[in-house]
């Protein structure tokens, strides 16, 4: 065998590894491809494995969940240039709106969400996420800023807001670090009457008595929360006996055998409409919409009623509640229970608002 021919030989065994190992880099690379993640700017509760797992099997993809703290900070994220890097947000009624005119929002294909038909046509007969003849977010869930208490401290449920300011609660109070507080205390002030719309519009001396009202409170909050988790742990640890929250919160005590109560007090109180939108950023929209099919469909929402305490926008899903469950998330009584809860709107004067909130968290 001539040198020539064993060198060509090694030049060719060389070659074919060469190639081998290029192939298997592309391959390698292809088949990370095939895991795509779904990224979710989600309110908590919204991502928990108990049914997002289902999803990703059945999809063969990752979904990653950051929580947001309030619309305000989902609102800052998507403008401050992060909206490429989510696919799902979550949206309250009080921001929907502006999010959908305001281009951080894709207009949805109906078409592709066939249980759309089956959510509530109290709720997607809003125009809060409609534009233009354009849909731009699926509702998914609904419910209410109740107060929530410790029975032992309470053991009958206080009947008015007006109590979180007795002086007998001094730092034994919690309130969300939000707007909704601003709701609250403008609802204790009557500035709901005649029209609960108006408190997502008040004029500048309305919103100067609200402050003042808010400022009188301060000495008995021991903190103002600003995650789910942190409220329920100040219940637990007996930092708190009282505090305007959530459901999920409410949920998250009672599975722990807390002595927790839930109320909505005579003035009423606060709601919200979550919705599930795509952001115009996204680059797995086809994924996206799967998702969102997935969460509204009736299975689904039961799964996240069970994690949240949350009143679904599907009304299916209570085919897998019993008489009990339908009951406590007034899926029995829909239309009365709504009227005791003002959702929230959109808001023309928000920065005003901020700008009202900010000065009583200053206040010494």
């Amino acid at each position: 065998m001539s040198r020539n021919s064993v060198f060509s030989k090694s030049m060719f065994a060389k070659s074919t590894f060469a190639l081998f190992a290029a192939l298997l880099v592309v391959f390698s690379g292809s088949c990370a491809r095939k895991t795509p993640t779904l990224n979710l700017l989600v309110w908590e509760g919204y991502a928990d494995p108990s049914y997002v797992k289902a999803f990703e099997e059945q999809n063969h993809c990752k979904v990653s969940a950051s929580y947001m703290g309030s619309s305000d900070e989902l609102v800052a994220k998507l403008r401050g240039g992060s909206s490429g890097n989510y696919d799902v947000i979550s949206p309250s009624s009080d921001v929907a709106t502006m999010i959908a005119t305001s281009g951080l929002a894709a207009p949805l294909d109906l078409g592709k969400l066939p249980r759309y038909g089956q959510l509530s046509p109290q709720l997607t007969s809003l125009s809060l996420v409609r534009v233009k003849g354009e849909v731009y977010g699926v509702p998914f869930m609904w419910g209410p800023d109740p107060m929530i208490y410790d029975t032992t401290a309470f053991p009958q449920p206080p009947e008015s807001w007006n109590v979180m300011w007795d002086p007998k609660l001094k730092g034994k109070v919690s309130v969300w670090d939000d707007l909704s507080t601003v709701y609250m205390a403008a609802q204790v002030l009557g500035y709901d009457k005649p029209d609960p719309g108006h408190l997502y519009n008040m004029t500048d001396e309305e919103l100067d008595a609200v402050k003042k009202k808010l400022v009188e409170l301060k000495p008995n909050i021991r903190k103002m929360w600003s995650t789910g988790g942190e409220l329920t742990n100040l219940f637990q640890n007996h930092e708190v006996v009282i505090a305007m929250g959530w459901p999920l919160m409410t949920n998250q005590l009672r599975k722990s055998n807390f002595p927790v109560g839930e109320t909505i007090p005579k003035e009423n109180t606060t709601g919200w409409i979550d919705h599930l939108m795509i952001t115009a950023g996204s680059e797995n929209k086809d994924l996206a919409y799967k998702f969102l099919e997935f969460m509204i469909q009736s299975q689904t929402q039961k799964k996240v009623t069970d994690v949240t305490g949350y009143t679904p926008a599907n009304p299916h899903a209570a085919q897998y509640m019993t008489p009990e469950e339908q009951k406590s998330l007034h899926l029995d009584d829909v239309d009365n229970y709504q009227k005791r809860l003002y959702f929230w709107q959109n808001v023309p004067r928000r920065a005003k608002y901020n700008e009202i909130w900010n000065e009583v968290k200053a206040t010494q």
